[in-house]
């Protein structure tokens, strides 16, 4: 994997270095927010993963997580925080991190987290390669709803859902191949982030909230909460008016 860095704590870097060499992973490192834009402005497809701490000097990790996803929608990035409040971990993800990981962390728990989060991506890639596009194959249809992960894709009444990160995709894959079915918070942590997140329920919320605001921007909402249960797809009543 080639991981960019973006971490001001030489020390954090210089021991997370050691365990990506141990990986055999290729890693560069940025020490504040502007270099690190310039580095991933470089070359923004070659990344496999971004590390970013949410406390740097220039450009602080939101308004860094908040410029790489203008650049890119697709690169996975993991946001390093020493705040442990949810309103600043809710608002990472809000701001288009895929992960956290509160500080101090665990070498071991990163890598664990990196290498989870790497993998739903190459199972996304593999899906893609699986299917053809001249086949114009949906992994769901409706009436009014479809969906493709050969082009990471999904339409409602025929309008392209803007916009969608990674893990708002699978969120929406995964409810949406069975409509109608409940899916607990719990159930969809292991199902779209591959590991347990030990009972932190607000990635889920963080991510149905921001993919509902982009569903809601071409027409009526698709994802449903079952309240003191969890979230379910139904696009029974999405037609147009």
């Amino acid at each position: 994997m080639k991981i960019l860095m973006i971490e001001d704590n030489k020390s954090v870097s210089d021991m997370m270095a050691m365990f990506f060499k141990k990986e055999k992973w290729a890693a560069t490192f940025a020490y504040d927010g502007n270099s690190g834009v310039d580095i991933f402005k470089e070359d923004p497809d070659g990344w496999d993963i971004v590390t970013l701490d949410l406390n740097l000097p220039g450009k602080d990790g939101m308004e860094v997580s908040a410029e790489l996803r203008r650049i890119s929608q697709t690169v996975p990035i993991i946001m390093l925080t020493a705040r442990d409040s949810e309103s600043d971990q809710v608002l990472g993800l809000e701001m288009g991190a895929d992960d956290y990981v509160t500080k101090p962390f665990s070498p071991i728990t990163l890598i664990a987290r990196i290498k989870a989060l790497h993998r739903r991506v190459q199972m996304g890639q593999k899906s893609m390669n699986d299917e053809t596009v001249e086949g114009n194959k949906y992994d769901v249809r409706t009436d009014h709803f479809r969906l493709s992960s050969s082009t990471r894709e999904a339409y409602l009444n025929d309008k392209l859902i803007p916009d969608l990160t990674p893990k708002e995709f699978d969120l929406l894959k995964v409810i949406a191949q069975k409509p109608r079915q409940v899916f607990s918070r719990e159930q969809l942590l292991q199902m779209v982030w591959d590991y347990e997140y030990y009972g932190d329920e607000r990635t889920v919320d963080a991510h149905i909230k921001k993919l509902r605001q982009k569903i809601e921007a071409v027409g009526p909402q698709i994802v449903q909460t079952v309240w003191g249960v969890g979230y379910k797809f139904d696009d029974s009543k999405a037609n147009e008016s």
